[in-house]
């Protein structure tokens, strides 16, 4: 079947249940602020988020990647890897979910901030959509994602675009503004915080993840000295890496793994969640994530900011059968 807008999946629509209130409509916008909050407290990062939106259903059956908030215009975008069955435009055949992960092929979701999906598009050979960005301008939202899968399915690069519901880009499509910072990378993921004027890296190269904390408007001019570049902590652990979210020059990073063999409810999850000052990148607090203990299979997926209204800190994760993923977002408070 050929999928190339919201029209084939009708019933994907409005499935979102509102567990607290969404942005309000007089929130002062991300960029009038004054510059980034205090850096979270022990305590904040370690107390269980609660619930904001549950049950959440995107586009395809598959799991949700990441996300990220266009606070300017009340949006919430979100990745997955396209689900197996299906024939896009422009494809000869389709391919199983396998053969997309490998690929790299990603669908991107677009929905209000109360969970209505309002749009989606397909972006091919981009990357397994670890996390994401938003870039709020005069004239539209730009959208930051990997880009360039490598054969293991990651990005070697970055890439910046308008969103457009029912487009199908592929990799070496003209529409794109792209980035290879890092040469010879792999395991590619970005954040950006635009009120900050900053933008952070995670790369794999010769065995090894690190990250860049780079000037976002000179990264954009192509200018890549980074500020900052330092080794990812947390890999000793062995943990899958599920998210990156920055604020000003605080990164977060979420790692883990859904219950299962090794990893029961009862022991509580082996997620961690950590805070580290990138421009001083000894500075590491690491959590324990106890949030939504409840989730079956509790795969964390994905990490946000969102400013205007706090700020908070939001964490995703799955739930609900193979075949059938939805996902609830779960948000903590920065003091």
């Amino acid at each position: 079947m050929v999928h190339t807008s919201l029209a084939n999946h009708p019933s994907r629509r409005a499935l979102l249940t509102l567990a607290t209130a969404a942005l309000t409509a007089g929130a002062t916008p991300a960029w009038a602020r004054s510059g980034p909050e205090a850096a979270m407290s022990a305590a904040s990062l370690a107390a269980p988020g609660k619930p904001w939106l549950v049950g959440g259903r995107l586009l395809h059956s598959t799991v949700l990647q990441s996300f990220a908030f266009d606070e300017e215009n009340g949006l919430l975008y979100a990745l997955q890897v396209v689900q197996g069955g299906v024939r896009l435009k422009g494809e000869q055949r389709t391919y199983t979910h396998a053969e997309r992960v490998r690929r790299g092929d990603l669908c991107l979701n677009r929905l209000t901030t109360d969970g209505r999906l309002t749009g989606a598009m397909h972006l091919l050979g981009f990357g397994h959509g670890t996390a994401m960005g938003v870039e709020e301008t005069s004239r539209a939202a730009m959208l930051w994602t990997e880009w360039d899968a490598s054969s293991s399915g990651t990005g070697r690069g970055l890439c910046r675009f308008p969103f457009a519901d029912g487009q199908v880009l592929r990799r070496d499509s003209g529409r794109l503004s792209v980035y290879r910072p890092v040469p010879g990378s792999s395991g590619n993921a970005v954040s950006v915080d635009p009120a900050a004027g900053t933008l952070l890296l995670r790369y794999r190269k010769a065995g090894r993840s690190r990250y860049r904390l780079y000037d976002l408007r000179r990264f954009k001019s192509g200018d890549f000295t980074p500020r900052t570049d330092f080794a990812q902590p947390g890999t000793e652990l062995g943990l899958p890496y599920q998210g990156l979210a920055l604020h000003g020059t605080d990164a977060y990073q979420l790692l883990g793994t859904a219950y299962g063999n090794g990893n029961t409810p009862a022991s509580g999850g082996n997620a961690r969640l950590y805070r580290i000052d990138a421009k001083r990148p000894s500075t590491v607090r690491r959590v324990r994530e106890t949030t939504a203990p409840t989730l079956r299979p509790r795969e964390p997926e994905g990490l946000a900011v969102l400013r205007g209204t706090g700020p908070w800190l939001y964490l995703g994760y799955t739930q609900g059968p193979a075949g059938n993923r939805a996902f609830s977002l779960y948000r903590k408070p920065i003091q």
